[in-house]
């Protein structure tokens, strides 16, 4: 499949990936049965995998979503900027923070740090992807769908700039092309 300049090959089908969401949201509801639940979604491209987890989502809870930036094209800027912030309260709440991939960990690093100031009981990371040889952060990913090596991929909510986000799969960028 080609986006834009770049070839792409099949590597998690959208089968594997919706088990995989299931089987999280199991978990999720099992560890968080009583407790008071906000769900922060990192868009843009966590919004597939929040929408698919959050329909399998039985506890009570809020959802709300922030906005950050880090990758032009297919390399990290090495910074994040925050685009829009958070508009409920944390004190005291046990927060689940959604993400559609960690790589550097820099951006989870970012929001965790601006959560931990806002006096949340308990803040958890869930990342359908987990890229642990590209990790350079504080924080990993409590919830980890696949963990995967260091390939650029796209599909299911993952964009190359802005392109193929609404694939129902994930392809990886096909390097001998």
């Amino acid at each position: 499949m080609k986006l834009l300049d770049k070839s792409f090959e099949v590597f998690i089908s959208r089968d594997k990936i919706q088990d995989k969401v299931l089987n999280l949201a199991d978990k999720i509801n099992s560890d968080f049965f009583g407790k008071d639940v906000l769900f922060i979604s990192v868009l843009n491209g966590s919004f597939m995998f929040t929408a698919d987890l959050m329909k399998n989502i039985s506890i009570d809870s809020e959802i709300t979503f922030v906005k950050m930036s880090s990758y032009v094209g297919t390399s990290s800027l090495g910074n994040v900027d925050q685009l829009i912030g958070l508009n409920h309260k944390l004190k005291d709440k046990s927060i689940i923070i959604i993400e559609d991939i960690i790589d550097t960990g820099i951006t989870i690093d970012k929001i965790m740090n601006l959560l931990s100031i806002e006096g949340a009981k308990e803040i958890k990371v869930c990342s359908l992807l987990f890229k642990p040889n590209s990790f350079k952060g504080k924080y990993k990913p409590d919830y980890i769908g696949f963990s995967i090596p260091n390939a650029f991929v796209v599909g299911y909510g993952l964009d190359y700039n802005q392109k193929g986000r609404n694939l129902d799969s994930i392809y990886k960028i096909n390097e001998l092309c």
